[in-house]
């Protein structure tokens, strides 16, 4: 209670140092009433702020509780209050002006408070210590759920068909970190990380003298003028549509996990994840078992692996997609099973995105369509069936 007690002062502008003036401090009736609401908050509102490092004019975009949006250096003041963090942290700076040069992923959730205050500013006073700490999560997160569920969304979109240099790097943009508001008065406040922790350049002007002044700029990943057309879809209904979606038997995988690792990955990591994306999304554990998975064509010797690729061919439409799925996979194996490997080559790596990219949107369109599956196994063994029948044909 004291320690979260403190924490609330010290928000609202109080310290206890004679050399340090409560000038920031609000009326003693202000600093009364707004305690007086913490104590009785059941919820609180949190803000994630997502730098968009490397983007460039990434299209503005509102979608659900999501939006691509950009700040002016002023709404950046008002919104992570500077001048109260820095109280806290002599010497620390926010640099506004170069953050306003990105534009910014927002995402705001509402979570439920814990009952005491202490938990609220101190979560690890609530933790349970029985647990153990040293376990291995298998589909941790990389950034709060709410934000992966937004990068999800943002996924859908045909980026490595709207990027300018694609054979270089297929993503409009990078997430580097993430830093959450809380309305929560009991919350502990933590400063966002420096501005050069995203990515610069150098950039050149000539003076009024004519003699050539280096300054920086944001280093850019440009999109084509193709951009905002294949993207304007995410609005508030596709959001709904998702949401619909990832409620249906189809996305009871960790489909979205893969695909998040994929985005935040890089090299043979990346590529690994895109081709996990199709299989976590279309194998079945009875895939593996000789014995007991379906017959195709009367017998069932075929593999697991072939199997994925008759659903993703029948689940697309595409003959072709099954076969492309296969060489993928044998660029895996051939990583996870130590075979000499030469480099993969760019366009292999958009094959992996753009399969990966294709299997969840048809898996959407599956899951919001006007008769949705309602059993996964079913939906599987029916895109088995019809996949290995073209592929016969």
């Amino acid at each position: 209670m004291n320690v979260a007690l403190s924490q609330a002062l010290y928000g609202l502008g109080f310290r206890w140092s004679d050399d340090e003036p409560a000038r920031f401090a609000v009326s003693p009736a202000t600093a009364a009433a707004r305690l007086d609401q913490a104590f009785r908050q059941t919820e609180a509102h949190l803000v994630h702020l997502c730098p968009l490092d490397l983007g460039d004019d990434v299209p503005e975009l509102c979608f659900g509780p999501n939006a691509i949006r950009n700040f002016t250096a002023e709404e950046l003041d008002d919104l992570l209050d500077p001048d109260g963090l820095s109280q806290k942290r002599p010497g620390w700076r926010f640099d506004s002006q170069r953050f306003s040069r990105f534009a910014w992923l927002v995402v705001e959730e509402t979570v439920v408070l814990p009952g005491k205050s202490g938990g609220r500013v101190l979560p690890g006073l609530i933790a349970d210590l029985r647990q153990d700490f040293g376990r291995i999560e298998p589909h941790k997160r990389h950034f709060p759920a709410p934000v992966e569920a937004a990068l999800f969304a943002l996924l859908t979109a045909p980026w490595e068909d709207v990027t300018s240099y694609s054979d270089l790097d297929w993503r409009p943009f990078r997430v580097p970190w993430v830093h959450t508001l809380s309305d929560d008065l009991f919350a502990r406040r933590s400063t966002p990380p420096d501005a050069d922790t995203l990515s610069w350049e150098p950039d050149f002007y000539e003076d009024e003298d004519g003699a050539m002044v280096e300054i920086e700029r944001p280093t850019r990943l440009p999109l084509t003028d193709a951009a905002i057309p294949q993207i304007a879809y995410l609005d508030d209904a596709a959001w709904t549509e998702l949401l619909e979606a990832r409620r249906s038997p189809l996305f009871h995988r960790p489909i979205d996990h893969f695909a998040i690792r994929a985005f935040a990955s890089d090299g043979i990591d990346e590529f690994l994840a895109h081709v996990t994306v199709i299989e976590a999304a279309l194998g079945q554990p009875i895939d593996h078992d000789p014995r007991k998975r379906p017959k195709i064509n009367g017998q069932r010797s075929q593999g697991a692996t072939a199997r994925v690729a008759w659903r993703l061919a029948a689940l697309l439409d595409d003959a072709s997609a099954g076969e492309r799925y296969l060489a993928l996979f044998k660029e895996r194996s051939d990583f996870l099973h130590g075979q000499a490997m030469q480099d993969i080559p760019s366009q292999v790596r958009l094959d992996a995105r753009r399969l990966a990219r294709g299997c969840v949107c048809a898996l959407i369109g599956a899951a919001t369509s006007p008769s949705p599956p309602e059993n996964q196994d079913a939906f599987l063994n029916e895109l088995l069936q019809r996949g290995s029948s073209q592929a016969s044909g």
